[in-house]
């Protein structure tokens, strides 16, 4: 069983920086191409960023690009967020997700396609 674990979260200050960290382990995560998700109460869950399972490929949704970027150590199992220039309104819980591919190159943005999920990790940004 393919099992996700977040960590790196917590309170920051705006214009701060966090690394967010989701360890794999159940499963070798080239394997898998790989997301990251938040949430706030209230909302629906939605995409933040997203990894090819090779690592050629990245995608961002509007609200972090040029501040977040992902990537990936297959090595150790890793998968990382690095997000900089932290705004309150990133506030949220922080999942990474995982999705079996033969895929190389492909990042996928809907939450529908993952099949694994993290239990998530608390990110504050106080203004």
């Amino acid at each position: 069983q393919v099992q996700l674990v977040e960590s790196g979260g917590g309170l920051v200050q705006a214009g701060g920086s966090l690394r967010l960290s989701c360890a794999v382990s159940g499963g070798t995560l080239s394997s898998y191409a790989m997301g990251w998700f938040r949430q706030t109460p209230g909302k629906e869950r939605e995409f933040v960023a997203a990894i090819s399972r090779s690592g050629g490929s990245t995608w961002f949704a509007d609200s972090v690009k040029g501040r977040f970027t992902i990537s990936r150590d297959n090595s150790k199992n890793t998968v990382y967020l690095q997000m900089n220039s932290l705004k309150p309104e990133d506030t949220a819980v922080y999942y990474c997700a995982a999705h079996y591919t033969m895929t190389n190159s492909r990042t996928y943005a809907g939450s529908s396609a993952y099949d694994y999920w993290g239990q998530g990790t608390q990110v504050t940004v106080s203004s």
